[in-house]
């Protein structure tokens, strides 16, 4: 896994604002309250950082789903309290939990995914999603027979801002005249486990002439996947592959490879070479890309998909440079 390649050489990297403890390797994770078989961030953890750990090295991960924030936080206290670490910690909703639980429990070592938690045992993993949101956003602009395309997030925050930014961006790159219909599903975090919602944004899109929609929405999700295939038009996946959900309706998936991101931080601290710090990964690195497989192989020609090579190149040596929405809450497009 490249990814792996790139953890290694960034924590090298990494600045380390105190030391911790020597502990006993004991791995964790705890899932947000989407659960592990959200068929996105949740679930790319589980099944490339989970079940490879335990493939791998025989050793078992302490699994935490939890149903509410409340028992989420007990959790992660429990499982602190019993030694297990690195704790692994999925979504920005662990912020103020990790920020808590590091400082009650300094020996032992946290992993945020996709949150940053300033502390010196705590490793914090994020990832330029604005660059594989570009990228198949750029797809979409090749693939749409009616020159609109679409982007569903779930809750309106900086985060899902920021693919739908790098989404457009991707969009106009390849063809300036496209429309892009944007639309988020809601303000609270329920708004990621909305799928009735995620159908009705979908139709609507394609009644207004999207041929291909783009979902960042979690489990909401689902309900634009089913609309899309009922529709037969394209959809994108996120986070993780989704292009077997309907092979010849998904389009490509945009991934973060969460999984990898989990499984090296256990590999690392298991061999004494954690290091706290950010490390943030691209597509340089590795972190973030789009998906050609046997599931969607036929809707890539080989034109397209050498085009998609080509601004991966770009990408990695700076000279195709993504607005980040993150960096000043603002998007040019």
């Amino acid at each position: 896994m490249q990814i792996k390649k790139a953890l290694a050489v960034l924590i090298s990297a990494v600045v380390v604002s105190g030391s911790v403890s020597a502990y006993t390797f004991k791995p964790a994770i705890a899932y947000d309250k989407s659960g592990k078989a959200d068929r996105s961030f949740n679930e790319a953890a589980f099944r490339d950082g989970v079940e490879k750990f335990e493939e791998k090295y025989g050793i078992d991960v302490f699994e935490l789903e939890p149903v509410y924030k409340a028992s989420l936080k007990r959790g992660i206290d429990d499982m602190a309290a019993a030694g297990y670490s690195p704790i692994v910690t999925i979504g920005f909703q662990t912020v103020d939990l990790i920020g808590w639980a590091a400082k009650k429990y300094p020996d032992i070592h946290f992993v945020t995914i996709d949150a940053v938690v300033n502390q010196p045992n705590v490793q914090s993993i994020v990832f330029k999603e604005h660059e594989g949101a570009f990228m198949v956003g750029a797809l979409a602009a090749m693939s749409t027979e009616t020159n609109t395309v679409g982007f569903i997030g779930g809750m309106d925050i900086p985060l899902i801002r920021k693919f739908d930014c790098g989404y457009a961006q991707g969009v106009k790159y390849i063809n300036e005249d496209a429309t892009v219909l944007r639309d988020m599903t809601g303000n609270t975090f329920a708004a990621f486990k909305n799928p009735e919602k995620g159908a009705q944004l979908a139709l609507r899109q394609m009644s207004e002439g999207a041929d291909v929609i783009f979902a960042a929405a979690g489990q909401t999700g689902r309900g634009v996947f089913n609309a899309v295939n009922l529709k037969q038009k394209k959809v994108i996946g996120v986070d993780s592959n989704q292009n077997w959900v309907y092979p010849g309706i998904v389009l490509t998936s945009m991934v973060k490879d969460v999984g990898s991101a989990a499984f090296t931080a256990w590999e690392n601290a298991m061999n004494d070479q954690w290091q706290s710090g950010l490390i943030e990964l691209g597509v340089k690195e590795g972190g973030v890309d789009w998906v050609i497989d046997e599931h969607n192989r036929s809707l890539i020609t080989p034109e397209m998909e050498a085009k998609m090579a080509g601004m991966r190149e770009d990408i990695i040596s700076g000279k195709i440079v993504v607005q980040d929405y993150m960096a000043d809450q603002s998007c040019s497009i």
